[in-house]
């Protein structure tokens, strides 16, 4: 693992969705066993490149989610790599028995990918805010559970995935993300990242949270607070190790979550600590429905904001 922060936040050069079709494009010159499932969201999720370069590892499936992970494990039986796209809560609320049986209880492998993660789905409304992915995936016996702080992290996890024989689930929001490393940043999936080193309390986070930790982060420091903030990316397996050692250093973990406050990332948190003497708190979705709106607006609604994050890191001091 090898990473560089950026200074300053602003928004990454490349829209997560690009740097999908730009990745699988480049893995699959490199390996004749990479094949794209997509079930009609091909417009969406910008992979009309990919399917110009190979059109014959291109398997529009149509809205039929269900029988794209039965058409993955078939693929992976005969020695194909399946990569599948759709927002997040059609790859697994909708077709999670068949995630479950075909790809789990088979001990296949696949690389799932699950868009539009949270608030991030703005627009496009309750129906399709997936507040319930990464409760859903994290049940699946052996499955590898993460989610994407910016596209130079989904690049190279995306590469890191070809040459593992693993059944994994990638969260990742699809358009526009703040960029939180520079470019050439490597990362070791299973191991959490230090970004910050404070001694007052622990925040923990993932995806488009990391760069709101940050944020607060500096907030509290110009109120003499200082904190350590955590890019807990990998969320199963969960690196428990890490988690304890800044449990002990600061006695206070605080987790960040654009999900629901049940099943995310502050449960697996929960759950890691379970037998170690801290105190935790979650911050995030708190047991709701999704609604059409801003990003800034839901943001605020569901007070996942970094001003909620420095609120929540003080009145537990």
């Amino acid at each position: 693992m090898s990473i560089k922060l950026k200074k300053e936040f602003k928004p990454a050069k490349k829209e997560m969705r690009l740097a999908y079709n730009d990745t699988m494009v480049k893995l699959a010159k490199e390996d004749d066993r990479v094949v794209l499932l997509e079930a009609d969201l091909m417009g969406s999720i910008k992979t009309s490149g990919f399917q110009k370069k190979f059109p014959e590892r291109t398997i529009n499936i149509g809205i039929m989610e269900q029988n794209m992970m039965g058409v993955a494990a078939g693929l992976n039986i005969r020695g194909m790599k399946p990569y599948i796209h759709s927002f997040a809560q059609f790859a697994t609320r909708r077709a999670f028995d068949q995630l479950f049986l075909s790809l789990g209880y088979s001990d296949l492998n696949a690389t799932i990918i699950g868009s539009d993660a949270g608030v991030s789905a703005s627009h496009n409304g309750g129906t399709h805010m997936p507040f319930e992915d990464l409760g859903l995936v994290r049940l699946v016996p052996n499955m590898t559970v993460l989610e994407m702080s910016d596209p130079v992290m989904f690049e190279d996890v995306l590469t890191q995935l070809n040459d593992k024989n693993m059944l994994s689930y990638i969260r990742i929001v699809r358009k526009e993300t703040l960029g939180v490393y520079e470019e050439g940043s490597t990362f070791e999936i299973g191991k959490g990242i230090v970004l910050k080193e404070g001694i007052d309390a622990t925040i923990v986070a993932s995806g488009m949270m990391v760069a709101s930790a940050l944020k607060a982060s500096k907030t509290l420091e110009q109120e003499g607070i200082n904190v350590s903030v955590i890019d807990m990316f990998t969320i199963k397996p969960i690196d428990k190790d890490l988690l304890e050692q800044y449990a002990d250093k600061t006695g206070f973990i605080l987790t960040c979550d654009n999900h629901n406050i049940i099943g995310g990332l502050g449960s697996a948190v929960l759950e890691a600590l379970e037998t170690h003497p801290v105190k935790v708190k979650r911050l995030g979705v708190k047991d709701r429905f999704g609604q059409v709106g801003p990003q800034d607006f839901l943001e605020e609604e569901y007070e996942l904001t970094p001003q909620d994050i420095v609120k929540a890191v003080k009145e537990n001091l």
